[in-house]
């Protein structure tokens, strides 16, 4: 992003946990389904049993689960104006940060 002149806000979210209310911004944005916010290559997300629980939980405790610890959410995470990317497609980063 510096290398293309694209200013950003770098945050550590494991330091600072995004918020229910952002996840819950961020979901709706993203028009992901709620798994897809989820790191499941993580240590956290598989000693929890999350891969379980995201089957049957609903998606206001699956949101307070993500606004808890950080380590659950999929990163990086790139927040525009009008859209929100989980994990890392150098393809629709290049995409998205072209317009």
């Amino acid at each position: 992003m510096e290398e293309n002149n694209i200013s950003f806000e770098e945050r550590a979210i494991k330091e600072k946990n995004p918020t229910y209310e952002e996840l819950s911004s961020w979901l709706k944005i993203s028009k992901l389904p709620i798994n897809k916010l989820f790191n499941i290559s993580g240590l956290l997300y598989k000693a929890e049993n999350m891969k379980e629980k995201v089957k049957t939980l609903s998606d206001p405790e699956l949101l307070t689960i993500l606004a808890k610890d950080g380590m659950m959410v999929k990163r990086p995470v790139l927040v525009g104006d009008d859209f929100v990317l989980f994990g890392f497609n150098e393809e629709e980063w290049t995409k998205r940060l072209k317009k």
